[in-house]
């Protein structure tokens, strides 16, 4: 018996992850998910909760590689009404998780609220962008945030504040399987002003990265003090190939998917930057992106 039976409209099976990645690239998920309400995502919980199922949650893939063999379990979207809802009330604006940051950037520019026009350029769904605390040479994400909304494996919902709630580099404290919403904590300015703040940081990303290719972001994390990129570059790894996979030569910490790339190819490359770069600097760079295998 399928432990998803009765659900049949918002369930799909072997489905193809490449379709859901800005890679493009990836094998497909048992069960891909996506529920339309908050009491389907509860019950989706519970069942996989009750057999044992590992539960992936899917933004909009723009800082994800999936492997060539897909993912056991299920992957849930939340890209439904419900899960993709905005309100603004006052200097506080509460997104969900399946709204899309660059939009909710946008409209608090243009209602003259200051604190999110740093994340302009950066892809993604609010609620993935809040669980990697996403960011930039212009500030992150968890600096705007004000609490949390949660739902763990149980079904249960729940909010989280700051200080309980932690956002570290490219990273948080959130271990509960589903960001429902977040609200952020804004502060009123003059929109012209915050326009071209955003102009301004647009342009720098348009000059300097590798926009118009299927890349996920920045590979890297970068070590304290220093820039994973500009050590990739000096390490002569611009231009750097493995099979369909390149470190891109506009940004050195991008690696693009060329023709008939493979996930694996990617992962290849990534291992040899990281050994190349070891080798010339003594440094162990980290993975910013999400890899599921």
């Amino acid at each position: 018996m399928n432990i998803f039976s009765g659900l049949d409209e918002i369930v799909q099976e072997k489905y193809p992850l490449s379709q859901c990645t800005w890679y493009g690239l990836g094998g497909p998920a048992d069960y891909f998910i996506t529920p339309r309400t908050l009491d389907e995502l509860k019950d989706i919980a519970i069942r996989c909760k009750e057999h044992n199922m590992p539960i992936r949650v899917l933004g909009f893939g723009s800082n994800l590689l999936v492997s060539d063999d897909g993912v056991k379990g299920a992957v849930i979207k939340l890209d439904a009404e419900q899960f993709s809802e905005t309100t603004f009330d006052g200097t506080k604006v509460t997104a969900w998780s399946g709204a899309e940051l660059a939009k909710l950037v946008l409209a608090s520019v243009e209602k003259g609220l200051a604190g999110l026009e740093s994340l302009t350029g950066i892809p993604g769904s609010v609620g993935g962008s809040v669980k990697m605390n996403a960011g930039g040479n212009f500030g992150d994400l968890g600096s705007a945030v004000e609490k949390v909304t949660l739902m763990d494996n149980t079904g249960a919902v729940f909010e989280k504040s700051k200080p309980e709630l932690v956002f570290d580099y490219r990273s948080t404290n959130i271990t509960a399987p589903f960001i429902l919403n977040a609200t952020f904590q804004l502060t009123e300015a003059d929109p012209e002003h915050i326009l071209r703040t955003v102009k301004e940081i647009w342009m720098y990303k348009k000059n300097n990265q590798p926009l118009n290719t299927k890349n996920s972001g920045c590979i890297f994390k970068n070590p304290r003090g220093m820039s994973a990129g500009a050590m990739i570059d000096r390490a002569g790894l611009k231009g750097l190939q493995v099979g369909g996979a390149k470190v891109s030569d506009k940004h050195a910490n991008f690696i693009v998917a060329e023709k008939d790339c493979k996930s694996k190819d990617v992962l290849r490359l990534i291992e040899s930057v990281q050994q190349r770069v070891k080798e010339h600097f003594d440094v162990e760079l980290e993975i910013e992106i999400e890899i599921w295998q």
